[in-house]
């Protein structure tokens, strides 16, 4: 189905997720001497560095969802649909291998060659460097369906098949013969791992028994067996250590002692699902684990009973995130709350500030004791949560409402736990079976940290300081409202309290009464009433607009202000889940159990963007500077980031009908981060879109009568009049002198008195020094100028000067002189050459600085020729005329500046 994309917003990425069912594997770098793990994230994959469990590439998505992942020293493989895609450097797809008429389940890299499983039981062997079929090998199901696959160490051309049947097979690719059939083990056969020990591999059967069998001789060695089901996984420990750890279904690992015989030790609720993936590295006390519970961890054998320990992880929900907001101003964390009662704070900086607050739990010390499994005290999901950064740092921060429960419970974000406080109010207490049904609605928290309001289906409304958690007052004399509580806010200065019940009531109270601290407010200010039922509230506290979504689908914005109804916009046709305002609050967005996010510009009233998914929208939030826009779906596990377009293109906005609904779905953020220059490419542009223009390219020179500069740095122009001051000042006083090295041995003559010192040779070297004389020639560039004729040679020479230094242009223009080799002609050849560039207006700068430099060496030549006087003087009417030009500009502009800022 062809994707459609938001006029406003772009797929961005997609965070906390980690893994899924499709097992993990591990690729040791040789270069790097390091170990990478690869879990697959839906129609992509991520490669984690082991040491730190750091993110290091994100592959591109494939159209459909990854079935199964392999790895060798040159390529990633992953298998999707009846395609397998070999992947260089973990990111970008460099082979496709295109043979399969089913779904492939399993692939296995061996050597030179991948071998490959479908769902049709046909085995395809291809040559990875010609991406072509070497073997096809068809089984029927019936008498033997392929379950597992190996290569058996030492075993040349071979590989290992075992079967749901519970028989295993070897075969001779190379021949395409069976070699030999293995005796049934009565299970179905679910996994096959090679063993540390040649001619040994381990089994793992349906029912539960784990078994080490020798292919050489047909036997079986030992085997075990764990009461948790089918075995999911098998890993040995290669390090030196006879150890065997499998995985089961219900998240359990056990770990076995292979010369003992026996269980050593058993890893309960390892994973939250099936454990999937299980890996051990080469030569390590480490093992890797993935499972569909969207986690990733690593586990450490240093323990003195020989089990394992959690080393470090990387999880996100196990669950459908069902609520999420941006906590800080800066739009860096975004909290977000789950199916899987987890509250958890994920970061659009760097995936390494992703931290967990833990799962709702009514005794947080007895689900320690017994486990997240066993767990009888998990509390239900959190739906509705409010959080304030003011005083984060001091007490808990974040308020939270659980489904269908009274109590509200605190967390604190700095701490990553539960607060201290689980709020229910005495009255509920005192009077259980008459309030046995009361259940928290909806919470929110003051701008400045200090209080939360909790609203319930009794029609209380009450007040809770956040750091003692004690009450501080009720609103109305009995209760705020006659019917279940949909909606609290407060505005930005504490101020005022408002309040909606289902039935359509809409109260604006006091924030609290001036006399006492504890005291309820008893009566509203002011009061609304509309017709349809309210289902739930938002309240731009800057500006003061209240948007209240109803039963009947609509959406209604109040201006608190003057207390009435300013718009209503009408376009879902089913239960509106969440609404977010724009940092300006010109835009509502608003999104719905139909599929669809609408996008409301408030000001016009009108409809400016919509897009359509594939799974609805739960809940979504713009950040504080509208950069993203945070959106989380049903049966996914992830929270997805939109980019705002408007802040770094123009979009050009139409208005839309209200019951607008694209035909297309948009296409889901990838883990990777998208580039906005493919949504620009794929994105049909309208007519009149600013975006269809040419972009506009400067020309060298925008009209005849402006000066156009060099734009060269001053360095380069601005000082070269002053140059020999500047020499002579940086001169050194005295001139370095090298030490003499007297030779090893020294020279002697012989003579009267003995011998003496030969300085002879010395005294020569001294005699030959010479005076150093200016070799009298022409230079590259003065033959260059000596032969210009015509314009094109003068911007040959331009370009020449423009690439030499200060030094190089001064000693160019000092040998133009007779004294240094010039003419008079030569000099004649250069002015022509700087009233070209005069009379042409570019390069102005330079013009004048060259012109400045020749003037101050050669004053005394000129005032001697009349031919160079004549050129100078043509000279300066050029300057004088583009000068007084620019000076009149510049007066003109000074006098309307100081104007300006007289006025004002």
């Amino acid at each position: 189905m062809p994707e459609q994309n938001s006029k406003i917003f772009a797929a961005y990425r997609a965070l906390g997720v980690n893994s899924d069912h499709v097992p993990c594997v591990v690729r040791y770098n040789q270069n790097h001497q390091e170990n990478y793990v690869i879990t697959s994230v839906g129609k992509a994959f991520h490669v984690y560095k082991c040491s730190n469990m750091g993110l290091v590439r994100v592959s591109d998505s494939l159209e459909n969802e990854i079935t199964s992942l392999g790895a060798d020293a040159s390529f990633i493989y992953a298998s999707s649909k009846n395609k397998i895609y070999a992947f260089k450097y973990g990111r970008k797809i460099v082979k496709t291998f295109d043979g399969h008429e089913s779904d492939v389940v399993t692939i296995l890299p061996f050597g030179a060659h991948l071998i490959s499983l479908d769902k049709n039981n046909v085995i395809i062997i291809w040559d990875i460097e010609a991406c072509e079929v070497y073997l096809t090998l068809n089984f029927t199901k019936e008498s033997f369906n392929i379950s597992a696959m190996l290569h058996p160490i030492t075993y040349l051309n071979k590989i290992l098949l075992g079967s749901s049947q519970g028989s295993m097979q070897l075969w001779n690719i190379k021949t395409s013969q069976l070699i030999y059939s293995f005796k049934s083990f009565n299970s179905p056969i679910t996994l096959l791992k090679q063993a540390p020990a040649i001619d040994v591999v381990g089994i793992g059967l349906e029912n539960g028994r784990i078994v080490l069998h020798n292919l050489k001789y047909d036997e079986t060695i030992m085997s075990f067996v764990q009461e948790w089901g089918p075995v999911c996984s098998l890993t040995f420990r290669t390090d030196g250590n006879p150890t065997m750890i499998t995985g089961s279904a219900l998240g359990h690992m056990a770990i076995w002692n292979l010369e003992e015989k026996r269980l050593v030790a058993q890893i309960r609720e390892a994973h939250g699902a099936s454990v999937d993936g299980l890996q051990c590295l080469q030569f390590e006390p480490l093992i890797v684990t993935s499972s569909a519970d969207n986690s990733v961890k690593v586990w450490i054998f240093d323990t003195s009973d020989g089990s394992a320990r959690l080393l470090r992880q990387r999880n996100g929900h196990s669950a459908s995130p069902i609520r999420i907001r941006f906590h800080d101003q800066n739009g860096q964390k975004i909290i977000s709350s789950g199916l899987d009662s987890n509250l958890i704070c994920f970061s659009t900086e760097h995936e390494s500030k992703n931290k967990s607050l833990g799962r709702a739990s009514f005794n947080k010390i007895e689900t320690k004791k017994s486990g997240l499994k066993l767990d009888q005290h998990k509390m239900p999901p959190i739906v509705e949560f409010a959080s304030s950064e003011a005083k984060q740092s001091d007490w808990d921060s974040i308020i939270c409402i659980h489904d269908n429960l009274r109590m509200a419970t605190t967390w604190d974000l700095i701490k990553s736990s539960m607060g201290k406080h689980k709020i229910d109010h005495q009255r509920f207490k005192d009077n259980e079976k008459f309030h046995s049904s009361v259940i928290a609605t909806c919470c929110t928290i003051t701008n400045c940290g200090n209080f939360c309001l909790i609203g319930y289906s009794s029609g209380h409304v009450d007040m809770y300081n956040m750091q003692s958690g004690l009450f501080r007052g009720s609103y109305g004399s009995d209760t705020a409202h006659d019917s279940i509580v949909r909606g609290i806010a407060t505005d930005f200065l504490n101020l005022t309290t408002i309040t909606c019940s289902e039935t359509g009531e809409i109260k604006f109270w006091p924030f609290k009464e001036k006399k006492k601290l504890n005291s309820n407010v008893l009566q509203c200010r002011h009061e609304l009433k509309i017709e349809e039922s309210i289902s739930s509230i938002l309240l731009h506290r800057e500006s003061g607009m209240l948007a209240i979504a109803t039963d009947e689908f609509t959406v209604l914005i109040i201006d608190c202000d003057v207390k009435k109804i300013v718009r209503k916009f009408a376009g879902h046709s089913n239960k509106i889940s969440d609404m977010t305002f724009s940092s300006d609050s010109r835009w509502l967005l608003t999104a719905s159990m139909d599929c669809l996010i609408k996008v409301w510009d408030i000001p016009a009233g009108k409809l400016i963007d919509c897009f359509k998914f594939d799974s609805a929208p739960t809940s979504l939030c713009l950040s504080p500077s509208s950069e993203f826009l945070a959106t989380t779906h049903v049966n996914e596990l992830g929270v997805f980031l939109w980019s705002n377009k408007t802040l770094y293109s123009h979009v050009s906005l139409k208005q839309l009908p209200d019951d607008y609904v694209p035909d297309e779905h948009i296409k889901m953020p990838s883990t990777n981060h998208s580039s906005t220059e493919e949504h620009q490419a794929q994105e049909e542009m309208d007519e009149d879109d600013i975006n269809s223009y040419k972009i506009y390219a400067s020309p060298e020179q925008i009209d005849l009568d402006l000066v156009t500069l060099s734009l060269l740095p001053e360095s380069r122009w601005k000082n070269l009049v002053n140059l020999d001051i500047i020499k002579q000042r940086n001169k050194p006083k005295e001139a370095p002198k090298v030490p003499k090295s007297a030779p090893f041995f020294l020279p002697t003559i012989s003579n009267l008195d003995g011998f003496t010192f030969n300085t002879a040779k010395e005294n020569k070297e001294k005699n030959e020094k010479k005076l150093t004389t200016v070799s009298l020639f022409l230079s590259d560039f003065a033959n260059k100028l000596l032969n210009s004729k015509q314009t094109q040679d003068y911007e040959l020479l331009l370009d020449d000067m423009k690439k030499m230094g200060p030094s190089a242009i001064d000693m160019e223009v000092r040998s133009l002189s007779e004294e240094m080799g010039g003419s008079v002609e030569l000099m004649e050849k250069f002015l022509q050459y700087l009233l070209y560039l005069m009379t042409t207006r570019k390069n102005f700068e330079l013009a004048n600085s060259y012109l400045a430099l020749f003037l101050k060496v050669h004053a005394n030549t000129i005032s001697l020729e009349d031919d160079l006087i004549s050129i100078l003087e043509k000279i300066k009417e050029v300057q004088t005329l583009v000068w007084n030009n620019l000076h009149l500009n510049f007066n003109k502009n000074l006098c309307l500046v100081s104007y300006l800022k007289s006025v004002t």
